[in-house]
């Protein structure tokens, strides 16, 4: 599917309708009064520069093989546990890996006009890209 493609709604599971679902561990409730006012867009690209290929997924599934790429040791040297709710494909394709309605590791320490913890109140997007 492509965005082009997509509903404009969640589904009951809090999920974009069409766009691939591949569940991401790292992820837990939001604070219970939570509401989501803040879209952040990162860029990613594994490894660095490079496009296509399945390690963003394995990235957010926590299956990244550090032997594949010396970049992918320096990931592991730091147990990072990360996901987005969406990444966006070069040639347009959505994967979701976290519901909507969920909280998705993606800003890590962050504060957006004077809020701390993005992650409580943001979707997060990631867009292959550098």
């Amino acid at each position: 599917m492509t965005l082009a493609s997509l509903g404009t709604t969640l589904d009951a599971d809090a999920l974009l309708p069409g766009a691939h679902y591949v569940p991401s561990p790292n992820c837990d409730q939001r604070p219970p009064d939570a509401v989501v006012s803040l879209i952040v867009i990162h860029a990613i690209s594994l490894p660095p520069g490079e496009f296509g290929g399945d390690a963003i997924e394995r990235l957010f599934t926590n299956r990244l093989d550090p032997t594949e790429h010396p970049y992918y040791q320096d990931i592991q040297a730091q147990a990072l546990r990360v996901s987005a709710h969406f990444l966006i494909r070069r040639d347009g394709a959505v994967t979701q890996f976290v519901p909507c309605n969920r909280r998705a590791w993606h800003a890590g320490q962050s504060n957006w006009r004077g809020r701390e913890c993005c992650n409580d109140f943001s979707i997060g997007v990631e867009l292959e890209g550098c």
